[in-house]
């Protein structure tokens, strides 16, 4: 978003430093002044001003606009933590898996009939799905979750040599926290579409 006008009141940071340049200009440098943006959670989430220079002939101080540009926050990290996790499946790479994986995490496949609970029984499980099925067999996130910096939601399929796989769509849920000063996935659970559709019958 381009500002050329005074910028609305917005929460400050402790170190907000702003100059007021003329009744329609602002100049800011980026360092000094975050300003922040509310989720829909209700949780304010920063964004950074920088300054842009007027190309015109009047003063330095005169007709500067100013730029916002979206910093990074934790919900942008969360919702990379579990890209990461699917790409270290998927590459087969279970030592950058099980950095990913908190100690005491709980990880629910509901096509088995209790979870995995520990660092060790997860990674156990994933070890036995990829060891069970092809390297040409892929997850693909199809949608994905980054507004939240404790939880992330993830649709997905699989494809098989880059065609999608019959019966392989699927959510999953993810739950995280700081875990020495590292994010963490400390719950998880996945729901995989059924081979066997019985419909209406199932409204019975």
């Amino acid at each position: 978003m381009l500002l050329n006008s005074i910028i609305s009141p917005l929460p400050s940071s402790p170190t907000s430093n702003f100059t007021k340049a003329s009744p329609y200009s602002v100049a800011v440098t980026a360092h000094n002044f975050i300003p922040w943006r509310r989720s829909r959670k209700g949780a304010w989430t920063p964004r950074t001003l920088i300054k842009v220079s007027s190309s015109s002939s009047s003063s330095s101080s005169e007709n500067q606009t100013a730029v916002i540009v979206p910093s990074q926050s934790q919900d942008e990290e969360a919702a990379e933590v579990v890209r990461r996790f699917y790409a270290g499946i998927n590459s087969r790479d279970l030592a950058s898996v099980e950095l990913l994986i908190a100690e005491k995490c709980v990880y629910e496949d509901l096509i088995f009939p209790r979870p995995f609970v520990g660092r060790k029984a997860i990674l156990d499980f994933f070890k036995s799905f990829i060891d069970s099925i092809s390297k040409d067999l892929q997850f693909v996130i199809d949608d994905i979750s980054s507004e939240d910096s404790s939880a992330v939601g993830v649709t997905w399929h699989l494809e098989w040599k880059r065609k999608a796989f019959p019966f392989s769509k699927g959510c999953s849920f993810y739950r995280l926290e700081m875990v020495d000063d590292k994010r963490q996935i400390i719950y998880g659970r996945d729901v995989v579409e059924p081979a066997i559709k019985p419909g209406e019958a199932a409204l019975v």
